[in-house]
Protein backbone atom coordinates (compact mmCIF):
# COMPACT_ATOMS: atom_id res chain seq x y z
CA UNK A 1 0.00 0.00 0.00
CA UNK A 2 3.05 2.91 0.83
CA UNK A 3 4.29 2.29 -3.17
CA UNK A 4 0.75 2.51 -4.25
CA UNK A 5 1.14 6.23 -5.41
CA UNK A 6 4.92 5.68 -6.94
CA UNK A 7 5.57 5.01 -10.22
CA UNK A 8 8.13 2.70 -11.24
CA UNK A 9 8.57 -1.56 -11.47
CA UNK A 10 7.97 -2.96 -8.56
CA UNK A 11 8.21 -6.48 -8.19
CA UNK A 12 9.64 -9.32 -5.93
CA UNK A 13 10.71 -12.17 -6.65
CA UNK A 14 9.49 -15.14 -4.41
CA UNK A 15 11.58 -18.38 -4.45
CA UNK A 16 10.05 -21.63 -3.99
CA UNK A 17 11.01 -25.03 -3.03
CA UNK A 18 9.42 -28.36 -4.66
CA UNK A 19 9.85 -31.29 -2.83
CA UNK A 20 9.11 -34.44 -5.11
CA UNK A 21 11.17 -37.33 -3.79
CA UNK A 22 8.09 -38.98 -2.17
CA UNK A 23 6.76 -39.24 -5.82
CA UNK A 24 3.62 -37.70 -5.31
CA UNK A 25 0.27 -37.66 -7.32
CA UNK A 26 -0.80 -35.03 -9.25
CA UNK A 27 -3.29 -33.72 -7.07
CA UNK A 28 -0.98 -33.96 -4.09
CA UNK A 29 1.74 -32.05 -6.08
CA UNK A 30 -0.86 -29.38 -6.96
CA UNK A 31 -1.86 -29.08 -3.74
CA UNK A 32 1.35 -28.92 -2.23
CA UNK A 33 2.41 -26.27 -4.99
CA UNK A 34 -0.70 -24.30 -4.02
CA UNK A 35 0.15 -24.27 0.04
CA UNK A 36 3.38 -23.29 -1.16
CA UNK A 37 2.55 -20.37 -3.08
CA UNK A 38 0.26 -19.29 -0.46
CA UNK A 39 2.54 -19.73 2.61
CA UNK A 40 5.36 -17.62 0.47
CA UNK A 41 2.65 -14.83 -0.02
CA UNK A 42 2.07 -14.19 3.02
CA UNK A 43 5.74 -13.66 3.11
CA UNK A 44 6.26 -11.51 -0.17
CA UNK A 45 7.12 -8.43 2.26
CA UNK A 46 10.44 -9.42 2.67
CA UNK A 47 11.96 -8.16 -0.23
CA UNK A 48 14.45 -11.10 -1.90
CA UNK A 49 17.91 -9.35 -1.43
CA UNK A 50 17.10 -9.97 2.56
CA UNK A 51 16.29 -13.40 1.70
CA UNK A 52 19.51 -14.57 0.11
CA UNK A 53 21.39 -12.32 2.53
CA UNK A 54 19.83 -14.47 5.45
CA UNK A 55 20.07 -18.03 3.51
CA UNK A 56 23.77 -16.92 2.71
CA UNK A 57 24.13 -19.56 -0.29
CA UNK A 58 27.51 -20.02 -2.12
CA UNK A 59 27.45 -17.17 -4.27
CA UNK A 60 28.98 -17.80 -8.05
CA UNK A 61 29.01 -15.19 -10.62
CA UNK A 62 27.56 -17.64 -13.30
CA UNK A 63 23.95 -17.78 -11.70
CA UNK A 64 21.39 -16.31 -9.37
CA UNK A 65 21.56 -17.27 -5.98
CA UNK A 66 18.96 -19.80 -4.71
CA UNK A 67 17.38 -20.75 -7.72
CA UNK A 68 18.20 -20.85 -11.66
CA UNK A 69 14.48 -21.52 -12.82
CA UNK A 70 12.07 -18.30 -13.05
CA UNK A 71 8.60 -18.72 -13.55
CA UNK A 72 5.87 -15.80 -14.12
CA UNK A 73 2.34 -15.71 -14.09
CA UNK A 74 1.48 -11.92 -15.83
CA UNK A 75 -2.15 -10.92 -14.62
CA UNK A 76 -1.83 -7.37 -14.43
CA UNK A 77 -4.46 -5.40 -15.65
CA UNK A 78 -3.05 -3.47 -18.70
CA UNK A 79 -5.50 -0.57 -18.57
CA UNK A 80 -5.19 2.64 -20.42
CA UNK A 81 -3.40 5.44 -19.87
CA UNK A 82 -4.48 9.22 -21.23
CA UNK A 83 -2.57 11.97 -21.17
CA UNK A 84 -3.97 15.34 -22.68
CA UNK A 85 -1.86 16.80 -25.47
CA UNK A 86 0.29 13.33 -25.79
CA UNK A 87 -0.56 9.97 -27.90
CA UNK A 88 0.45 6.84 -26.09
CA UNK A 89 1.00 3.25 -27.01
CA UNK A 90 2.40 0.13 -25.96
CA UNK A 91 5.29 -0.84 -26.84
CA UNK A 92 6.70 -4.86 -26.79
CA UNK A 93 10.11 -5.11 -25.04
CA UNK A 94 12.02 -8.15 -26.61
CA UNK A 95 15.26 -8.95 -24.92
CA UNK A 96 18.10 -10.66 -25.76
CA UNK A 97 19.76 -11.36 -22.81
CA UNK A 98 18.28 -14.11 -20.51
CA UNK A 99 18.46 -13.18 -16.84
CA UNK A 100 17.91 -17.09 -15.57
CA UNK A 101 19.00 -20.13 -16.93
CA UNK A 102 15.56 -20.71 -18.09
CA UNK A 103 12.42 -18.55 -17.65
CA UNK A 104 8.89 -19.05 -18.24
CA UNK A 105 6.83 -16.55 -18.82
CA UNK A 106 2.96 -16.96 -19.01
CA UNK A 107 -0.36 -15.13 -18.83
CA UNK A 108 -3.82 -14.92 -20.31
CA UNK A 109 -5.26 -13.12 -23.53
CA UNK A 110 -8.41 -11.59 -23.69
CA UNK A 111 -10.53 -14.30 -25.67
CA UNK A 112 -9.21 -16.64 -22.86
CA UNK A 113 -6.24 -18.18 -24.49
CA UNK A 114 -2.90 -18.99 -22.17
CA UNK A 115 0.26 -17.77 -24.50
CA UNK A 116 3.77 -17.03 -23.19
CA UNK A 117 7.57 -17.44 -24.23
CA UNK A 118 10.45 -19.60 -22.69
CA UNK A 119 13.76 -17.33 -22.57
CA UNK A 120 16.86 -19.28 -21.98
CA UNK A 121 20.63 -18.78 -21.70
CA UNK A 122 21.97 -20.12 -24.63
CA UNK A 123 25.67 -21.07 -23.11
CA UNK A 124 23.49 -23.85 -21.36
CA UNK A 125 21.05 -24.88 -24.10
CA UNK A 126 20.42 -24.57 -27.84
CA UNK A 127 16.69 -24.12 -29.71
CA UNK A 128 16.10 -27.82 -30.39
CA UNK A 129 16.67 -28.57 -26.60
CA UNK A 130 13.94 -25.64 -25.64
CA UNK A 131 12.07 -26.94 -28.40
CA UNK A 132 11.71 -30.42 -26.58
CA UNK A 133 11.67 -29.06 -23.42
CA UNK A 134 7.93 -27.03 -24.42
CA UNK A 135 7.05 -30.67 -25.59
CA UNK A 136 7.60 -32.00 -22.05
CA UNK A 137 5.99 -29.61 -20.75
CA UNK A 138 2.74 -29.80 -23.16
CA UNK A 139 2.98 -33.59 -22.56
CA UNK A 140 2.94 -33.60 -18.87
CA UNK A 141 0.24 -30.92 -18.51
CA UNK A 142 -2.09 -32.92 -20.80
CA UNK A 143 -1.20 -35.93 -18.42
CA UNK A 144 -1.85 -33.99 -14.96
CA UNK A 145 -5.46 -33.04 -16.46
CA UNK A 146 -6.45 -36.77 -17.75
CA UNK A 147 -4.76 -38.67 -14.46
CA UNK A 148 -4.75 -36.52 -11.85
CA UNK A 149 -4.50 -39.24 -9.11
CA UNK A 150 -1.15 -40.34 -11.29
CA UNK A 151 2.45 -40.30 -9.81
CA UNK A 152 3.98 -37.86 -11.48
CA UNK A 153 7.14 -39.76 -11.50
CA UNK A 154 4.98 -41.95 -13.66
CA UNK A 155 3.96 -39.34 -16.21
CA UNK A 156 5.54 -40.17 -19.68
CA UNK A 157 7.02 -36.75 -21.20
CA UNK A 158 8.51 -38.45 -24.57
CA UNK A 159 7.17 -38.08 -27.61
CA UNK A 160 6.71 -41.71 -29.81
CA UNK A 161 9.55 -40.27 -32.04
CA UNK A 162 11.74 -39.53 -29.57
CA UNK A 163 11.28 -42.56 -27.25
CA UNK A 164 12.05 -44.64 -30.45
CA UNK A 165 15.42 -42.53 -31.19
CA UNK A 166 16.33 -43.08 -27.26
CA UNK A 167 15.44 -46.91 -26.92
CA UNK A 168 16.19 -48.29 -30.65
CA UNK A 169 17.71 -45.81 -33.14
CA UNK A 170 20.63 -44.76 -30.71
CA UNK A 171 20.84 -48.38 -29.59
CA UNK A 172 21.56 -50.20 -32.62
CA UNK A 173 24.93 -50.99 -31.89
CA UNK A 174 25.48 -54.28 -33.55
CA UNK A 175 28.99 -54.98 -35.28
CA UNK A 176 30.02 -57.95 -37.00
CA UNK A 177 32.30 -60.17 -35.14
CA UNK A 178 34.81 -62.37 -36.58
CA UNK A 179 33.97 -66.08 -35.75
CA UNK A 180 37.04 -67.61 -36.95
CA UNK A 181 39.38 -66.05 -34.88
CA UNK A 182 39.98 -66.54 -31.32
CA UNK A 183 40.29 -63.60 -28.61
CA UNK A 184 44.28 -62.78 -28.34
CA UNK A 185 43.91 -63.05 -32.46
CA UNK A 186 41.75 -60.20 -31.59
CA UNK A 187 43.88 -58.57 -29.30
CA UNK A 188 47.22 -58.90 -31.76
CA UNK A 189 45.28 -57.19 -34.21
CA UNK A 190 44.08 -54.29 -32.02
CA UNK A 191 47.83 -53.94 -30.73
CA UNK A 192 49.25 -53.67 -34.60
CA UNK A 193 46.35 -50.72 -35.07
CA UNK A 194 46.99 -49.10 -32.15
CA UNK A 195 50.48 -49.48 -30.63
CA UNK A 196 50.49 -47.24 -27.98
CA UNK A 197 47.18 -47.09 -26.72
CA UNK A 198 47.22 -48.33 -22.61
CA UNK A 199 45.24 -51.95 -23.10
CA UNK A 200 44.54 -52.36 -18.99
CA UNK A 201 44.55 -50.49 -15.80
CA UNK A 202 44.41 -52.13 -12.22
CA UNK A 203 45.02 -49.64 -9.49
CA UNK A 204 48.27 -48.17 -10.02
CA UNK A 205 49.20 -50.06 -13.06
CA UNK A 206 48.87 -49.94 -16.49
Amino acid sequence: AEIEPLIGFFVNTLALRMDLSQAPSVAELLASVRQTALSAQDHQDLPFEQVVEIAQPPRCLDHTPLFQVMFAWQNNDTGELALPGVRVEPVSLISDIAKFDLELALGETEDGAIEGVLNYATALFDAATIERHRGYLLAMLQAMVAEPLASVAQVDLLAAEERELLLHTWNQTDAPYPKDQCIHQLFEQQVLRTPDATAVVFEDQS
